[in-house]
């Protein structure tokens, strides 16, 4: 059983590290750490990371992997978050960081890390069955939910965050009545998209979350702006301070850490903006934040209260999945990958749980259209949004579901050692087992893997009963020979008695 287990958070502003103990459900802090890598400063016109946040970010990753050495895979995640979201080269840095790290780096889509960061939040906050609104601002987007029971109603995440209004309003650290006014109109017309549906939900405690959050808190308490937490009375004095001083570097205030200081302008813009368009007048703070929430995910995954399995089932429920036809293909095509790795006989394992997801879900494009519904079927697995997936888990997903039919050439670009190959063998033979939707079950069908390609043998006289599934498995072998692989489809020889 795991009791210490390990989130770190790849922020668009600073890489957190956070290590916790698991005792009866709840986590404690072990141990943290924190590095202002400024990977968003690093973010060209043109979305590519510089060399310098590039190896900044790497540095930082390669101190992390001391404090985790030890650890076993499934105690550690790691997400990644906007501005590894947009960067053109974030594949590149996922490999190098990967290597520094020692573990696996997810990238989350906008609103997967906002239900993480209400996850987080709500595990810290006094009475979680009030109906919350949470605001994180982070270096490269703002995080939005409204949330009760630890339960999120409504999730978005916006391209804005402290790094990068920090830089474009207020270059070189200037301040100025243009800057700030400038900064707060683009921060509110990227607030109206979605105002109106949380007004109408409504809430009864606004909350802040993350460093800009906590950053103003600590200004405006210690220097007597505000009696508690964040207020807009508080904000406007701020606002007033830091325009009269005109250059950050002329401020003297309690509580603004030097690491702070390059980015609490675009901070204060959107978050300001945030109390006129939400009509805030206060706001308390929370420390439960994205790793916080990672770590709770973590914990319930190892537990098996994955999220994903309710993601599944969810759409399912939505494109109408002919539920019966979905499990005899996931039944079967988990019983021939068994088959060809044993490990895979354990429901935990992840490919197992990849290949019963992708079984499950194959179909769901025949909710667009029949004609080419597995391109359906990809297009929505890869775009739509699926708590509890990350954005590769969902292109994996796809990847998938697109070769579980139809030409096998378009994955001929893939690695041929990768897992993928033996569960897009396994769902393919599967949909063509079960072709005629009837409830033949799971059949007594041998699979092996040669050097080749893959062997099926089938008990004596099956293919003559089932001459459309006979066929079926011819069209099979030639789309394996067209890739340059060995599909061989076998009657399997009588034993003797």
């Amino acid at each position: 059983m795991l009791d210490v287990i390990a989130a770190i958070d790849l922020g668009s502003n600073s890489f957190r590290l956070q290590v916790g103990r698991v005792v009866n459900d709840q986590i404690y802090a072990l141990d943290g750490f924190k590095e202002s890598v400024r990977l968003a400063a690093g973010l060209s016109n043109d979305k590519y990371l510089d060399d310098a946040a590039f190896e900044r970010g790497i540095a930082a990753l390669h101190r992390f992997h001391e404090r985790l050495a030890g650890f076993p895979p499934d105690a550690v995640r790691a997400v990644a978050t906007n501005t590894l979201r947009v960067a053109k080269n974030a594949s590149a840095f996922l490999k190098r960081g990967e290597e520094a790290l020692g573990f696996p780096i997810e990238i989350i889509a906008g609103r997967e890390e906002a239900r993480l960061i209400y996850v987080g939040v709500a595990h810290t906050l006094p009475d979680p069955h009030r109906q919350q609104l949470i605001v994180d601002i982070g270096g490269g987007s703002t995080e939005f939910i409204i949330g009760k029971s630890f339960e999120p109603i409504l999730l978005d995440s916006l391209y804005m965050g402290c790094v990068g209004f920090s830089l474009r309003y207020f270059p070189n650290g200037k301040i100025d009545k243009r800057g700030m006014k400038e900064a707060e109109l683009a921060a509110r017309r990227e607030l109206q998209s979605i105002a109106h549906d949380y007004l109408e939900v409504g809430w009864e405690v606004a909350v802040g979350s993350s460093g800009t959050a906590k950053a103003l808190v600590e200004i405006l308490e210690q220097n007597g702006l505000s009696a508690g937490g964040i207020t807009r009375n508080g904000l406007e004095k701020l606002r007033t301070i830091l325009l009269r001083a005109g250059h950050i570097e002329n401020l003297e205030m309690e509580g603004l850490k030097g690491e702070r200081e390059p980015v609490i302008l675009g901070g204060l813009a959107i978050m300001y903006a945030v109390f006129l368009e939400f009509g805030l007048e206060w706001m308390t703070f929370s420390e439960g934040a994205l790793r916080l929430g990672v770590l709770y995910d973590l914990h319930g995954r190892y537990h098996h209260h994955d999220l994903r399995d309710a993601t599944v089932q969810a759409f399912m429920s939505r494109y109408r999945v002919n539920a019966h036809q979905a499990g005899q293909v996931a039944d079967t095509a988990c019983h021939l990958l068994a088959q060809l790795d044993p490990a895979t006989v354990d429901p935990a394992n992840p490919e197992y749980r990849f290949l019963r997801w992708a079984a499950l879900l194959h179909e769901i494009g025949i909710s667009v259209a029949h004609a080419s519904y597995h391109k359906h079927s990809a297009y929505i697995l890869a775009n739509a949004d699926m708590p509890g997936f990350s954005k590769m888990d969902q292109s994996r997903l796809a990847r998938i579901v697109l070769a579980h039919r139809g030409k096998l050439e378009r994955l001929v670009g893939i690695d041929p050692s990768i897992a993928d190959w033996l569960l897009v063998a396994c769902l393919r033979l599967a949909v063509v087992i079960h072709r005629a939707r009837d409830s033949r079950g799971v059949p007594d069908i041998i699979l092996t893997q040669g050097k080749r390609g893959f062997v099926v043998e089938t008990p004596p006289g099956w293919l003559q009963k089932l001459p459309m599934t006979a066929a079926a498995f011819e069209e099979e072998r030639q789309q394996w020979q067209s890739v340059g692989r060995l599909l061989d489809v076998r009657t399997r020889a009588v034993q003797a008695a």
